[in-house]
């Protein structure tokens, strides 16, 4: 299967600094395997862009399946840590795809997400590691609330908070005609789902997609950085 990709990351218009990373950082076309991955660093615009351009750096570099390829995202920020101790609290979120003739292997921790467009049609890949989610999970908020409740923000996972870190995993067979979306949560916080569908589907390329989406986020508000990865598979 042949891959096309684009990225797109924006610093969104309330934050001064950038703290995601994305991988690749260049758009381009391939028959694959393709690796792309979306990290929200954590800790202030300092510590936090280190981490996440540390995990994804590591992540990228790693032989192994995607877990190993998190975990070794995990160590990287976890030993810089330990090099440096004024970073200590830092840590980042990591969403990454590896994609392998018609598989897609999915490694994920945070609230970063992984999407999957097929015919049109949006659903979420990736469960969120937030406080949210735990809340929305055991029916004790609605969706509506989400918006402005106090712990919107929290996560309950992330890397380099610990030597070891659980990683979801999902597995995913890929179609002609699929787009596959990586985001950080500054697009997810802003545009909700079934915009991000339409313009998905809406969008004539990779490049088109990934640049309407950040466009949306910032439209919306931009309060947070907006980091995205499209792929669309086809023969």
């Amino acid at each position: 299967m042949r891959f096309r990709w684009a990225t797109a990351s924006h610093v969104g218009q309330v934050r001064e600094a950038n703290e995601d990373s994305v991988h690749p950082e260049a758009d381009g076309a391939g028959d694959g395997p393709l690796l792309v991955a979306v990290a929200d660093g954590l800790g202030g615009h300092v510590a936090g862009e280190v981490a996440s351009r540390l995990a994804i750096q590591a992540a990228a570099a790693t032989g192994g399946d995607v877990a190993a390829r998190v975990q070794a995202g995990n160590a990287a920020v976890v030993a810089r840590v330990r090099e440096q101790p004024e970073l200590a609290g830092m840590g980042t979120t990591l969403t990454l795809a590896e994609l392998t003739g018609n598989e897609a292997a999915i490694g994920h921790v945070g609230d970063s997400r992984a999407y999957l467009l097929r015919s049109g049609s949006l659903r979420q890949l990736t469960t969120d590691h937030s406080k949210m989610e735990e809340l929305l999970s055991a029916g004790l908020i609605t969706q509506d609330e989400v918006p402005t409740h106090p712990q919107r923000a929290m996560i309950t996972r992330a890397l380099g908070l610990a030597p070891d870190v659980e990683v979801d995993t999902v597995a995913e067979r890929l179609e002609p005609g699929d787009r596959l979306l990586l985001c950080s949560d500054g697009l997810t916080s802003m545009v909700d789902d079934a915009t991000i569908e339409q313009l998905l589907a809406g969008a004539a390329s990779v490049e088109e997609a990934a640049w309407s989406l950040v466009d949306a986020a910032n439209a919306a508000g931009g309060a947070d950085n907006i980091t995205v990865a499209v792929v669309d598979a086809g023969p």
